[in-house]
């Protein structure tokens, strides 16, 4: 058990570890312990950035289950301590890539979906940016989920094409190719018809649309088994965190 929350989701911890559900007694040294997974997320472990999600939404009242899915996470990041970004020169033209998923309904408390999107100047990674958070509402359906995790996806592109293009930076990062999975998603940012699945999605959301049309961006299709933002919005599995290690280090 490299670490228990990536192979099991935490909200099922108790029900099939059976372990103890009972107020953590020293909320405090959870907060602090979380905080520094925090840090490390942000900084340098884009890997482990749905787990620290997770852990994050229990500090006001933390379980002694989540204090031990939060000492499994630091197990593992102790048995891939060598894992670090490796910036490397490349010899193809810099451009900018992104990938955005989403998770439908996966909190059970609220049934909020998970956003996780990265992006990189190359294919082969790494990523130089990257999130991992609750959506701030309840999503209809999967492809309402993507679509509003395509939405932060494409902010988030806006803004490194600015701070790119702001330090002089010789590349092509305009128009930036964001990778979806979701055949549904890609369709209702290119469709402006409003119909009944879609006509109550938020007007915020639709600014997707003016960026495709103006060419500030270029939603392209991947297959879920090569979505590289899957590990920051579900539990990984080994397999899939060893077959996007390249790309998440470099």
């Amino acid at each position: 058990m490299v670490c228990l929350i990536v192979n099991q989701d935490i909200h099922l911890l108790n029900k099939k570890l059976q372990i103890d559900d009972s107020p953590l007694t020293d909320a405090t040294k959870y907060r602090e312990a979380v905080g520094s997974a925090v840090y490390a997320m942000i900084c340098t472990r884009p890997d482990i950035s749905y787990v620290v999600t997770m852990l994050s939404q229990y500090l006001s009242k933390p379980l002694e289950m989540y204090w031990i899915a939060l000492k499994h996470l630091f197990r593992y990041l102790q048995g891939t301590v060598d894992y670090e970004l490796c910036y490397r020169k490349c010899d193809e033209p810099l451009m900018l890539i992104g990938y955005s998923d989403a998770d439908w309904a996966s909190s059970v408390q609220d049934r909020r979906s998970i956003t996780g999107y990265c992006f990189s100047l190359c294919k082969t990674g790494p990523p130089i940016s990257w999130k991992s958070r609750k959506q701030p509402t309840v999503a209809l359906s999967s492809c309402e989920a993507e679509y509003i995790a395509l939405a932060a996806s494409v902010q988030e592109s806006l803004y490194l094409v600015q701070l790119l293009n702001g330090v002089n930076m010789q590349c092509k990062v305009e128009p930036a190719m964001i990778f979806e999975d979701n055949q549904g998603a890609i369709a209702l940012s290119k469709n402006a018809v409003n119909h009944q699945r879609s006509k109550h999605i938020d007007i915020r959301y639709h600014f997707i649309r003016t960026q495709v049309n103006n060419g500030a961006v270029m939603i392209r299709y991947c297959p879920s088994a090569d979505m590289i933002a899957d590990v920051m919005t579900k539990p990984p599995t080994r397999a899939k965190l060893d077959k996007f290690k390249t790309f998440l280090f470099g």
